[in-house]
């Protein structure tokens, strides 16, 4: 499981994360929720091993988070990082030789499911079939957590249709875990085991979904509106 102890991450002298602890157990589908700049990107890196914290420990397995250990974590960052001039199946190709779980056939499985063809050149590609491609290559790695920053934003609704039913089918929900940033909670929440919650930098909730729904008598969307409503009455 990948864990967070009292985890703090500045840039220069501004807190993009602070004091952030929180476990993430495998086999869950989790929606990370916040405003523009309350440290979502940031938590996502931190946990793929791609930033430091400047306090805290972030932890997979009981063993500290760096690029090594999170050869098990798959990220996905929300800006297109593609070779242009790649077609779909040489960015397989490549990714198989970057990635020991790489695995090709299920990728190339995803982006028939995805109708995505693996002849097209990326610079050639829509933005939604881009992130068709994103997605197949992502969850074309047999990893323990995927981490998917902002993977509807943009997208048209057919789009975001066909990558939700790409994460339920092509997941193993009893052992994979997927931590997505999003703005596009009330569309995901179907999706969504778990919520956590972002603002001023800060994590303000953690939920299942479930229990958001008999506890607070609330969808997820009304609940974290209500959580920052609450917020800002209190001062914060």
């Amino acid at each position: 499981m990948i864990e967070l102890k009292n985890v703090s991450k500045k840039y220069g002298g501004r807190k993009a994360l602070e004091d952030i602890t929180l476990t993430l157990p495998q086999g869950k589908m989790i929606g990370l929720v916040g405003e523009n700049g309350s440290g979502k990107t940031t938590l996502l890196k931190l946990m793929a091993g791609l930033l430091t914290p400047n306090s805290g420990t972030a932890l997979f397995g009981g063993k500290r988070i760096t690029r090594t250990i999170a050869t098990n974590i798959a990220y996905m960052p929300d800006a297109d990082l593609f070779y242009p001039y790649f077609t779909v199946r040489q960015l397989f190709a490549f990714y198989e030789s970057q990635f020991a779980d790489f695995n090709p056939i299920k990728a190339k499985e995803i982006a028939t499911f995805l109708n995505v063809s693996l002849d097209s050149k990326i610079k050639q590609l829509s933005k939604g079939n881009r992130g068709r491609v994103k997605i197949a290559v992502t969850l074309g790695r047999e990893a323990d957590y995927y981490l998917l920053d902002e993977p509807f934003s943009g997208l048209d609704p057919m789009v975001r249709d066909d990558i939700a039913k790409g994460l339920i089918r092509f997941t193993d929900s009893g052992r994979q875990t997927v931590i997505m940033s999003t703005h596009e909670l009330k569309e995901v929440e179907p999706l969504l085991d778990e919520i956590v919650v972002l603002k001023g930098n800060r994590m303000i909730a953690y939920e299942a979904v479930d229990e958001i729904r008999d506890v607070y008598g609330k969808d997820a969307t009304s609940w974290m509106v209500s959580l920052f409503r609450e917020g800002s009455s209190n001062g914060e």
